[in-house]
């Protein structure tokens, strides 16, 4: 399977040199620009998207004002249709993130793709921890694993949505072992924790921005991370997935920036430019290191042909779990 992961030589894309282009720019926002949101308030790519405004502002790189659009409904499908539906707009931009891929992929209603709209720039990618209460006897991936394999679905894993990260994580390790566990989606993320907390299930992929504090706090062990490389951050002593022994691509937790179709070039260029500034100053990359986060640059040229091998890459994994899909 081809990797998953945004190689550094990928994301190197000469910073200086984009930042030095605005001189070549024709166009710069005069009223404000929506940013839209698939989640809703509160939700981890409204809170990003609030994240990165509030930065834009400090930095004063904003030429005016940045408003935050949240389009809920159908996963990411409403707010795909919405910004589709804004053709040549040159004031809306968009944050996309893994379920405007798998959304298309499985839903019949998401008419509208990812790959249709204007690429920009991707921004960050998300690590995750596989974690276990600090209870568990499993003290090693490998441990859970051969468990698992040992009885097959006596196991279970927390979740959400079955084409979420943590569930093609679980995919991958059983299609790369022939171990077995089962898989057990709960709405939100607290009650995910607490069924792990609970000994109600045994195992749980849990994204950077919730996984800090309870790790430290003892209240749950890590036994991988979920990243190309280790994260400054996570526990040093936790190996990535593959260290830890297991040959697998994981996909990426990207998040980024789209336009509707047909945004202009001079409108591509001035929003990857202005975000390439922003990915530099102190108060983004304290929020990156805050948030263990990891810096993931990647301009409009490079995050097109990205987005479509993801979506490729994404589908055959989806297919190979068994899991039906609308196109």
């Amino acid at each position: 399977m081809t990797s998953f992961v945004l190689k550094a030589a990928a994301l190197g894309f000469g910073l200086l040199a984009i930042a030095g282009s605005a001189q070549a720019e024709d166009f710069v926002p005069t009223k404000p620009v929506q940013v839209v949101t698939h989640a809703g308030p509160g939700g981890a790519n409204d809170v990003f998207g609030r994240a990165m405004i509030s930065v834009l502002e400090k930095e004063k790189l904003n030429p005016v004002r940045f408003v935050m659009v949240n389009k809920t409904g159908g996963g990411s499908t409403n707010a795909m249709n919405f910004v589709t539906g804004l053709a040549g707009d040159n004031n809306t931009i968009a944050l996309f993130a893994s379920n405007w891929t798998s959304d298309y992929i499985v839903q019949k209603d998401a008419t509208n793709s990812l790959q249709g709209l204007t690429p920009i720039a991707n921004l960050i990618v998300e690590p995750a921890l596989v974690v276990v209460r600090a209870d568990s006897p499993f003290k090693t991936l490998k441990d859970f694993v051969d468990a698992a394999k040992a009885a097959p679905n006596k196991y279970k894993q927390s979740g959400g949505s079955p084409l979420g990260r943590d569930a093609v994580v679980r995919y991958l390790l059983m299609a790369n072992t022939g171990a077995q566990w089962s898989y057990v989606s709960f709405q939100g993320g607290g009650e995910r924790i607490a069924a792990v907390l609970g000994g109600h299930t045994d195992i749980y992929v849990l994204d950077a921005t919730e996984a800090g504090d309870l790790v430290r706090s003892g209240q749950l062990r890590a036994l991988a991370q979920v990243a190309d490389k280790r994260v400054d951050g996570f526990p040093a002593d936790v190996p990535t997935i593959k260290e830890a022994g297991f040959d697998i691509d994981i996909p990426v937790q990207a998040r980024g920036v789209v336009g509707p179709p047909g945004m202009s070039k001079e409108a591509v260029a001035f929003y990857q430019n202005m975000f390439a500034k922003m990915i530099q100053t102190p108060s983004w990359k304290k929020y990156v290191a805050d948030y263990q986060l990891q810096e993931a640059f990647m301009p409009a040229d490079q995050l097109g042909p990205f987005l479509v091998k993801y979506a490729a890459d994404l589908k055959a994994i989806i297919k190979g779990a068994g899991i039906e899909t609308a196109r």
